[in-house]
Parts: C-alpha cells; structure tokens; sequence
C-alpha cells in the first residue's frame, strides 16, 4: 500500500522542505488540502524539486474554476511528476463557493459530475482530438491548436473526487478514477455505505461492479504510542476532530450506523453553547474506537493493514492517509519520521 501524509498548502519553499522531509522519512506522497493557500502551486513547486513522491490534491475545490483551468493546470502536474500526479476535486459548501469564491453552488453533484466530464473532454482534446463536451453546466467546443498544452508523454491525469453519502459515492463510480474518503469513517461505514456505493457506480459507469484498480485515499486517525501518556494524547486530539467532524448534520448517519443515533445533535448542542469540553465529552471511547486505529508503534502497521483488509479484499486500491502525521512536522520532527516508518513498513503490506 501507498502511504501518504496529509498536507496543506504553504509558503512554497518551507512546502518544498516539508516534502523532501516526506520523501526522507519513507511516506510515499502528499495529499495536499485547499484552505487558504491552492495545492496546485505546492505541488508543482515539490515535483520541480524532483523528489520520489506522488502527488494528489485531496481535495481541489472544483467550482470556482472552469474546467478548463483545472485540466490544464492537472495537465501541466502531470507531466511535470512524470504522471504521478492525481487530481482530486470536492464540492466545498454553499456559503464559501457563493460568498468567497463568488461563484455557482445550485445542484452541486450534478454540476461536480458534469466538471468532471468536462475535464476529461479537454483531456482528450490536448491529446489532438476534438474538444466536444456539452453537459448540463458545461459547454465547451473551442480549441485552437495555439491555446492547446498539447499532448503530453504520460497517461491523462486520473481524477477522483471527494464523496461522503450514497449519491455522490454513485457518482464518483460512475465517472472518477478513485475517491477521497471523508476522516470521519469506519469499518461500519466502508461495509455498508462505501464499497456498494461505489459498486453501483461502477455498473452505471461501465457495466459491472468490479472496483478493480479504482482508488480508495483513506485518511485514518491513529493514536500510536508506546506509553498510554503518549496514545492518550493521540486520543484526546482524535476526539477533538470527531467531534469537530461529527458536528455536520451531513455526517449524522456515520454515527447512526454504529448505534448511536443523536450523536450530531448533541454535538451540535454543546458547540452552539460554546462548550468544547461537552463535545470531547459526546465523543466517549465506545465512540472513538470505531474511527481511530491505537496501539504500540510496532503493532500499527498490522492493525492498519488489517483495518483496510476488506477494502483492499473488494478490488480496490487503498492508500492510506495518516491524518496526524502532518500535524508533527514542525512541531514534532522525531514522531513525523516515526510515522514515516509507519509508512513505508505498510508499503509492502
């Protein structure tokens, strides 16, 4: 399995230090994070650099460009890592695509499945052919020659998609090459949401459900540690970000398939209230055991390999995403490289 550490963008050089130290810890790639700052830049200023990484915008907000600017800007990734570029878009939500971006939010996983036709399109039009996409949100037809990037020495980038419910884990089957799993999931939520979700996708897609060689980026919370001082402290930050996660009225049915229905509301009640203490307490152990992979750091590689098992078992292409190794980077430099280990020990797992 290819093992990656969650990232965000930053100043490019200190980006650029952060993947050769990536790179030198045993991490396969980066899975880089729109917030305040575009993966795109980061990425392509890492692959310049280059270092043995794979690349993956996990997720790229798609909406507030067209198109157009995507592909070509995933073009020009790919070819630059010598095609270990993924491009990975997600919706965002309504208040920051409408009030920070200023753009179109209505229908938004319709209009994510017609983008992602839309970038395909250009795909096959860099490569010579006819640009030749007319969707329900995306109409495009023009290419001249001079406004082509042209083709490329590497395969199309794949494109996969962030998705969380059953319609847009259809859809990701349907027309994406791979989907970025939400952190908030468990064992409960790939057997009875994930993996026939995107089965029924692939039928639609391309006449059977095979997920064979589609890609699953899989995020995991671990709490690893070789003293219960040190897992404890991997617990509580765990807790804190189920609780933050779990928040989402969206998310309420991932709790709800573990038995534990009113979990989001009283997360909800306790964060309108301002009481974060009360959302670490709604987030109790029974809770926090179906989201998060703890034990000594010897053991993680095996209980890791073992949680993706299943998924791995369906046909597909598991890369995990060690969610807190990130956050050790400048604080922590020692337990980055151990989770560095982590990673290159489940390489051949």
């Amino acid at each position: 399995m290819k093992v990656h550490v969650m990232t965000g963008g930053q100043r490019l050089d200190r980006f650029v230090d952060q993947a050769r130290a990536a790179a030198a810890a045993g991490f396969a790639g980066l899975v880089v994070t729109e917030s305040g700052r575009t993966p795109y830049l980061s990425v392509g200023a890492a692959a310049a650099a280059g270092l043995d990484l794979d690349y993956a915008t996990g997720v790229a907000v798609a909406f507030p460009r067209s198109p157009m600017v995507t592909a070509a800007t995933a073009w020009e990734l790919a070819e630059t890592t010598g095609g270990r570029f993924r491009l990975g878009l997600g919706t965002q939500v309504r208040a920051h695509i409408e009030r920070r971006y200023g753009s179109e939010f209505e229908h938004p996983g319709p209009r994510l499945r017609d983008y992602v036709l839309a970038v395909k399109a250009c795909f096959a039009g860099f490569r010579g052919g006819k640009l030749d996409h007319h969707g329900d949100f995306y109409d495009l037809s023009l290419l001249p020659a001079m406004w082509s990037p042209g083709p490329i020495d590497v395969a199309d980038p794949t494109v996969d998609l962030a998705a969380v419910n059953p319609w847009m884990l259809r859809m990701s089957g349907e027309v994406a090459d791979g989907v970025h799993v939400h952190p908030l999931n468990s064992p409960t939520y790939h057997e009875t949401t994930l993996l026939p979700n995107l089965r029924e996708g692939r039928v639609r897609g391309h006449g059977s459900g095979s997920l064979d060689g589609f890609t699953a980026f899989v995020p995991v919370f671990t709490a690893a540690g070789d003293t219960a001082e040190e897992r404890a402290q991997w617990r509580e930050t765990t807790r804190t970000m189920v609780g933050f996660y779990g928040s989402t009225p969206n998310y309420s049915f991932v709790f709800e398939q573990i038995g534990r229905p009113g979990t989001t509301e009283a997360l909800r009640a306790a964060q309108k209230a301002g009481d974060m203490a009360g959302m670490g307490a709604v987030i109790d152990d029974e809770i926090l055991g179906h989201f998060m992979v703890e034990g000594a750091w010897a053991e993680m590689p095996d209980r890791i390999a073992q949680r993706m098992q299943p998924l791995r078992a369906a046909g597909l292409d598991v890369q995990p995403v060690l969610y807190h190794a990130g956050l050790t980077y400048r604080s922590d430099r020692a337990t980055f490289d151990r989770f560095g280990v982590l990673a290159a020990a489940l390489r051949d797992a």
